[in-house]
C-alpha cells in the first residue's frame, strides 16, 4: 500500500515541479511550489519522519513561501516591461546549463549505491537522531544555509526599500 502512496506523491510532485517552471504568472508558480512542498512532506511521513514533515511544512510552506510571495509582489514582474534577451545571453544560458548537466552526470557516475549502510526505519525521524546528525556531521552545511537565509532576508528588505538612508 505504501508503494502506491509513494508513486502517487511522486507523480504529483513531478507535475507540480514542472508547473512551477512553465507557469506564466509568478503567483501560480508559488502556489505550485507550495503544493510540491506538501507532497515532499508526504514523503517524509512515509519515511517515518513526522517531525521533519511538520517542520518542513512550517518552515518552507509557511515562512519561506511568504518571503517569496512578498518578493514577487514587491518586484512587480511584468512580462511587457521585460527586455528581450540577446542571442549571446541565450547561448550562454544553454552552455551553462549543459555544463551543469555534464557536472551532475559525472558526479553521480561515481556514486556507488551498494556502499551505503542500511537504515533502520524506526530510527530515522526521531528528534534525537536528527539533532545528533545535524550538529555533528552536517554542522558546516547547516551554518552555511543559515547565513544564506539571513542574506536572502537582508536582500529582500533592501529590494523593498524605496530609498536608502545611510
Amino acid at each position: 500500500m505504501d508503494i502506491y502512496i509513494f508513486y502517487g506523491l511522486s507523480i504529483l510532485m513531478i507535475f507540480s515541479s514542472i508547473m512551477v517552471l512553465v507557469s506564466k504568472k509568478g503567483i501560480h508558480s508559488l502556489l505550485y511550489l507550495i503544493f510540491s512542498f506538501f507532497t515532499l512532506a508526504g514523503h517524509y511521513v512515509l519515511l517515518n519522519a513526522q517531525f521533519l514533515a511538520v517542520v518542513h511544512i512550517i518552515v518552507y510552506a509557511g515562512a519561506i513561501m511568504v518571503l517569496f510571495l512578498f518578493s514577487v509582489m514587491l518586484l512587480n514582474l511584468n512580462v511587457e516591461s521585460e527586455v528581450p534577451k540577446s542571442l549571446y545571453a541565450r547561448l550562454a544560458a544553454v552552455v551553462a546549463s549543459g555544463l551543469l548537466l555534464v557536472t551532475l552526470i559525472s558526479a553521480l557516475k561515481g556514486f556507488d549505491i551498494s556502499s551505503t549502510k542500511p537504515i533502520h526505519l524506526s530510527q530515522i525521524g526521531t528528534v534525537e537522531n536528527l539533532g545528533k546528525i545535524l550538529y555533528s556531521d552536517y554542522l558546516l552545511p547547516f551554518e552555511i544555509a543559515s547565513v544564506l537565509f539571513i542574506s536572502a532576508m537582508v536582500g529582500a528588505v533592501m529590494l523593498g526599500r524605496k530609498e536608502l538612508n545611510f
